[in-house]
């Protein structure tokens, strides 16, 4: 397998990695009005295949229709341009990112017209969070806000979203931590800078609901389902930062970060700073999920074939 990028999708056609440009005046790159996605694909026993295919591109689009981004291209057609691109960079693991943008030149904040365009880029896939240490991640809480969903729609993955998660991100880095937490507006947990959380006591796993104004994760709703298949209850609901102090485990999930247990929230080491049992269950079923080795979950994998003639065509 190749370990770079070799091929980005733009607009219908797979262009060279250093011919994917777009202008400086572009009016998402000034405003930050653009919305994209993180997958992930895998190495599996019949191949390559990506996870959750079909739920990421269900919200790429969702979260388009929040920035009245009108998509020329069809989810069906989206699916195929990933599956397209995922195969021509021959790259595992492999992050995936399609992004919905206006690239042509457009100043002005309600600027609408202009091209809609959507790109689709591959680069290799590392550990991101605790990868170098197996007790987890060194977190704190961030002095930085999730702004209120009736301020920016958190249920939309905007590119503008995250530069709250970079000031909170960079604080952390900081100060000596590899990640940081951030609270809702009336002071109750909300996420990481690119992650949902979960708290576990009494074997109980706990996690911030919508009302929080969250991200809804889809690897979120991965571990919801699976704990709950393990016997695990999960409580959706509004947590204080006491309540993540003495839980007994918590960790974190995402598409990239996939799972990482929490060790500790500023000086506050949580349990007994190891990875729990309850994390490790999960986690056990999430990382053969991904690989292919639950049958129970198979149709959350789309097996990617090796790249014949491209089917999707820029639309005229």
């Amino acid at each position: 397998m190749k370990t770079e990028a070799k091929k980005v999708w733009m607009d219908g056609k797979l262009v060279d990695f250093a011919d994917a440009k777009s202008h400086v005046l572009g009016h998402s790159l000034h405003y930050g009005v653009a919305v994209f996605e993180g997958i992930r694909a895998y190495e599996t026993a019949r191949g390559v295949a990506i996870f959750r295919l079909k739920e990421h591109v269900e919200r790429f689009l969702a979260s388009a229709r929040f920035y009245f981004l009108p998509v020329p291209y069809s989810a069906a057609e989206i699916e195929r341009a990933i599956i397209e691109t995922t195969a021509a960079n021959d790259i595992v693991p492999a992050y995936i990112r399609p992004l919905i943008y206006r690239g042509e030149p457009g100043l002005g904040v309600k600027n609408l017209t202009g091209k809609v365009s959507l790109t689709i880029g591959v680069v290799p896939a590392s550990k991101y969070l605790g990868a170098t240490s197996d007790e987890g991640v060194k977190t704190k809480i961030s002095p930085f806000r999730k702004p209120r969903s009736d301020a920016i729609p958190s249920w939309a993955k905007a590119a503008g979203n995250y530069i709250n998660s970079y000031l909170a991100g960079i604080d952390a880095l900081k100060e000596g931590y590899e990640e940081a937490i951030l609270l809702d507006a009336l002071g109750h947990l909300a996420e990481g800078t690119g992650e949902n959380i979960f708290l576990v006591r009494n074997r109980k796993l706990y996690t911030p609901g919508p009302e929080s104004d969250i991200l809804m994760g889809i690897t979120r709703d991965s571990i919801i389902r699976i704990a709950g298949d393990l016997g695990y209850e999960v409580v959706e609901k509004p947590l204080s930062v006491n309540e993540l102090y003495s839980a007994e485990e918590a960790f974190f999930s995402g598409t990239y970060a996939e799972i990482a247990p929490i060790r500790s929230v500023g000086q506050y080491i949580i349990g007994n700073g190891k990875v729990g049992p309850v994390t490790r269950d999960v986690s056990a079923v999430y990382y053969r999920t991904v690989k292919g080795e639950e049958k129970k979950y198979a149709d959350w994998l789309t097996l990617v074939p090796k790249l014949s003639t491209p089917t999707v065509r820029p639309r005229a």
